[in-house]
């Protein structure tokens, strides 16, 4: 049942069909994916569990028992073993089916994004950050393993519980219109959640790495061993730096990251060995550590030395050239 608010569409419009009754996250989130394209942008939406409805609808989702791809994209057969790719083991939910073969168009239409490299990028960081949980979600996989005791109860703070919650109740005697006014709910939380992660990734997460890769390509301008970048401004880092090291075959080459801080000053870090890891690849010059300001500046012959922390990972200069100073000693004590 199309939602009361929406205008009424001719019968020319676009129809999309999902199950009636108690719904979960994964049609709730393929519905609203297929709501952000212009083909279905203002299609009408049944909730319906009859064949005859299935086939006057234009796409079928989480029901009918058939896939194809085109129009039927339910999972629920027995035969059905689709992933997303040879790369991921996670069997596909009706989210992940109408992201594999809609993700990247959503991804252009959303982001007014058309070089295909960036595209296929934003298409496997949404999948593997945000779609593939629904699907684990909605097949019953748990992310570890059954023996782990858990510290604490928290099944209802994620998203597809939330999603469930928003169910009639059982004993207030539902009706179909109130689970289908129900479901819009669902799909505006579901797809409001997907929409705002693609924005970040779009709009924050992709500048920060064209900002990463810049300077990485740079690096043998920065200094002639090619183990110290300088970011044109701040910008989140680690994580880009480690996947374009992987993907230019140069892991772990970089050693200190230069950057501009809030106040102007600036700052060299050191690379962690992992994203998660407190171990450093190359520490600042343990003689340095814990010392500040002039006589930081006496002890390592860089003028406007402002810090080098106890632990020996960042320290500050006021100046860039201060900074990569610090940088080509540091690498001097190899």
């Amino acid at each position: 049942m199309a939602d009361p608010k929406r205008p009424k569409l001719d019968s020319s419009a676009m129809r999309i069909c999902t199950h009636s009754g108690s719904f979960h996250a994964d049609e709730a989130l393929a519905v609203y994916m297929l709501r952000l394209l212009p083909k279905y942008k203002e299609a009408s939406l049944t909730r319906s569990r009859k064949p005859e409805d299935w086939e006057a609808a234009d796409i079928v989702v989480d029901v009918g028992g058939k896939y194809d791809g085109v129009k039927w994209f339910d999972h629920h057969q027995r035969e059905f073993n689709e992933t997303f790719s040879g790369k991921f083991a996670t069997k596909l939910s009706s989210a992940g089916l109408i992201y594999k073969h809609f993700g990247k168009d959503i991804i252009q239409e959303t982001l007014k994004i058309q070089k295909p490299e960036t595209v296929d990028l934003l298409y496997l960081k949404v999948y593997k950050e945000f779609i593939e949980a629904v699907d684990a979600n909605d097949n019953g996989i748990n992310n570890y393993p059954g023996d782990v005791e858990k510290k604490f109860n928290d099944k209802n703070l994620g998203l597809p519980a939330i999603v469930s919650q928003l169910n009639p109740r059982w004993n207030n005697d539902p009706k179909d219109e109130d689970y289908d006014a129900a479901f819009e709910k669902a799909s505006e939380l579901m797809g409001t959640c997907f929409y705002n992660l693609l924005k970040g990734y779009g709009e924050s997460w992709l500048p920060a790495r064209d900002i990463v890769e810049a300077a990485f390509d740079k690096r043998f301008e920065t200094d002639k061993s090619g183990e110290v970048i300088v970011l044109e401004r701040f910008c989140p880092w680690k994580e880009h730096l480690y996947a374009i090291e992987k993907e230019k075959d140069a892991q772990g080459v970089i050693k200190f990251v230069l950057f501009a801080d809030s106040s102007s000053k600036w700052r060299i870090s050191t690379v962690s060995v992992t994203s998660t890891s407190f171990e450093f690849r190359f520490g600042l010059p343990e003689p340095w550590r814990g010392v500040r300001d002039e006589e930081l500046s006496k002890l390592t012959g860089v003028p406007g030395c402002i810090f080098v922390h106890a632990a020996g990972f960042i320290g500050g200069c006021e100046t860039q050239e201060g900074v990569l100073q610090l940088a080509r000693l540091a690498l001097e004590h190899k």
